[in-house]
C-alpha cells in the first residue's frame, strides 16, 4: 500500500525571477558573442539558454483544494499540496488531483427487496479525495471505482430491507426508515473505498418506488391495508360509543331493555356507526310490547 507523503517544492517566484533573469541574460551573451565572433562564447550562452529553457519547465501550480502528485520516472515522490506557485525537478511529472468535494447520483437501478419485490431504487453520493496516493496507484481510475462500488453497495443493500413493512412495525424498511437506511449506505460504500483513499460525506437515497410491472399491484395492497386499518379504529370506536349509550341509559333509568332488544340495539348502532353512507331513520310508531 503507498500511503501518501507531502513535498514542498521550491518557491516558484524567485525561482522564476532567477530563470527569467537567465533566460535574457543568455540573449543578450548570445548577441554580444556574435558581435565579437567569440564562437566558444556562442556555445556556453546557447547551452545555457537550452538549460534555462528545460528548468522553466520544473515550475508547476497548485490550485486551492488541489493535489499534484509528483513521479520520477515511475517512484512517487510525494504530492505538493500547498496552493501556489512550485519548482521542482523538471524530470517529475505532475498529476492534478482535485480534493473539493464532489457527488454524483447513481443510475436508477432496479433490483428486489429483502421480499422479493422488483423496485427501482437510486442514490446520491457525496465524496472528495483524502490520501492523493492511494487515489492514484491503488485503484485504477477512482472517479469510475466511486461509481461503480457505489451502486454495487446500494444494490447490496436494498436486498437486506424490505420496501414496506407490512406485519412488523418494528422492521426496518427503505421507505420507513430513510435515515437508518442512509447511515447504513454510507458506512458500506466508505468501507469500499476506503483502500481509494476516498472520503464518504453523505449517501441518501434519492428515488425510490415500485418496479412499473407490479405497482398498480402494490397500490392497492397499500390502499386494502389503510382501509383495514381506518375501518379497524372505527369499529374499536363505535364499541366503545355503544357500551357508553348502554351504560348511561341504564344508569339513568331512560330505558329498561331485555337482551334480545338491548342486542337488537347494538347492531343498530353499529350498523349506523360503522356504515360508509348516510343512514335513513325508521320511525316506529308501535310499543315494545308490540
Amino acid at each position: 500500500m503507498i500511503l501518501e507523503k507531502k513535498i514542498a517544492g521550491f518557491p516558484g517566484i524567485p525561482m522564476l525571477i532567477f530563470l527569467l533573469l537567465l533566460f535574457f541574460g543568455s540573449i543578450s551573451s548570445i548577441i554580444w558573442m556574435a558581435d565579437d565572433r567569440n564562437t566558444a562564447g556562442i556555445i556556453i550562452s546557447v547551452i545555457s539558454l537550452v538549460v534555462t529553457f528545460v528548468l522553466l519547465l520544473g515550475l508547476f501550480k497548485v490550485d486551492p483544494n488541489e493535489s499534484k502528485v509528483v513521479q520520477l520516472f515511475g517512484r512517487y515522490i510525494g504530492s505538493a499540496k500547498s496552493p501556489g506557485l512550485h519548482w521542482a525537478n523538471p524530470f517529475y511529472s505532475k498529476r492534478a488531483v482535485s480534493e473539493r468535494i464532489r457527488n454524483f447520483e447513481t443510475d436508477k437501478l432496479k433490483v428486489n427487496d429483502k421480499a422479493g419485490n422488483p423496485i427501482v431504487i437510486a442514490a446520491v453520493v457525496v465524496w472528495k479525495v483524502v490520501d492523493t496516493a492511494e487515489a492514484v496507484f491503488e485503484v485504477d481510475d477512482y472517479e469510475n471505482f466511486v461509481h461503480v462500488q457505489s451502486e454495487s453497495a446500494l444494490r447490496n443493500l436494498a436486498t437486506g430491507y424490505p420496501y414496506v413493512s407490512h406485519e412488523d412495525e418494528e422492521e426496518v424498511s427503505l421507505s420507513g426508515n430513510t435515515m437508518q437506511v442512509s447511515d447504513g449506505l454510507k458506512t458500506e460504500i466508505s468501507n469500499r473505498l476506503e483502500k481509494a483513499g476516498v472520503e464518504v460525506i453523505e449517501a441518501r437515497i434519492s428515488h425510490l418506488a415500485y418496479a412499473p410491472e407490479i405497482a398498480a399491484a402494490m397500490l392497492q395492497r397499500q390502499q386494502a391495508s389503510a382501509v383495514v386499518a381506518a375501518r379497524t379504529k372505527i369499529v374499536e370506536g363505535a364499541v366503545g360509543m355503544v357500551n357508553l349509550a348502554i351504560k348511561h341509559m341504564a344508569e339513568d333509568g331512560v330505558i329498561d331493555l331485555d337482551e334480545e332488544r338491548k342486542a337488537a340495539m347494538v347492531s343498530n348502532l353499529m350498523v349506523v356507526l360503522c356504515g360508509d353512507r348516510s343512514v335513513q331513520p325508521v320511525v316506529n310508531t308501535g310499543t315494545l310490547n308490540s
